[in-house]
């Protein structure tokens, strides 16, 4: 009798018990329609509002949105100053290398100049007028290398008049010429690479542009099984990042 009494019972607990996941299946079931509906809803007014952007706009505008190409960069670098650094749109980089360009070649003018001052000097202590005379690309008669001549140069930043002058003997004017010439030679070896380092700035720049430097990091908790130098697995957890 008790053993009946006992079985009933367990009978009528394992009925409740499936009754109640039934309905639990049935309340998860209607929730989750719920929340579909919701979201769906949510979209379509998402993609009514201008103000908000839906997700095909959100594609379009990742997909509009610019991304250079190193080689092309490279090419406008080379073409014309600051090219590169236009095509990459880092227009705060154009003053910056138009100066420095500038700065190289108004350098490479002046000591130029100050070359042609100190050349033309050098050649009036010889007789370069007459080709046919005998004494043509020797010193000027009664001139010694002790001898000083007046050499004209610009008193200004190049004033473009020479009308100041000192006295110098050959060998303090070709002394002064040679050291203005590697002064000019220096200047333009400088300038170009200026030009060739603004070329590689715009084709690294725009390398640097196609990489992701976003702040989305996804983390995450995750059991791991690991095995450090024994023979049975350890049960452990690890932490994962993803960058994109």
């Amino acid at each position: 009798m008790i053993n009946s009494n006992l079985l009933a019972v367990m009978k009528k607990y394992v009925l409740l018990w499936c009754l109640f996941l039934s309905s639990t299946a049935l309340f998860a079931q209607e929730l989750k329609k719920d929340s579909i509906s919701k979201k769906v809803l949510i979209e379509n007014k998402d993609s009514d509002n201008p103000g908000i952007l839906s997700g095909s706009d959100s594609s379009k505008k990742n997909k509009s949105k610019f991304i250079p190409i190193p080689k092309k960069a490279a090419i406008f670098a080379a073409l014309f100053p600051a090219g590169g650094q236009i095509y990459n749109r880092d227009y705060w980089k154009v003053p910056l290398v138009l100066a420095a360009l500038a700065g190289g070649t108004w350098t490479a003018i002046y000591w130029r100049i100050r070359y042609q001052d100190f050349l033309t000097g050098y050649r009036s202590f010889y007789n370069l007028s007459d080709t046919d005379d005998p004494n043509y690309g020797n010193l000027k008669d009664g001139l010694n290398a002790d001898s000083q001549l007046p050499v004209f140069y610009r008193g200004g930043i190049l004033n473009g008049e020479r009308n100041e002058a000192r006295l110098y003997n050959i060998n303090q004017v070709q002394k002064v010429k040679n050291d203005y010439r590697r002064y000019f030679e220096t200047s333009v070896v400088v300038t170009a690479a200026i030009y060739v380092l603004a070329i590689i700035e715009a084709n690294v720049a725009a390398h640097l542009k196609t990489f992701d430097i976003s702040d989305d990091i996804s983390f995450r908790i995750e059991p791991k099984m690991s095995q450090p130098l024994i023979k049975q697995p350890v049960p452990g957890i690890r932490l994962v990042f993803s960058f994109r």
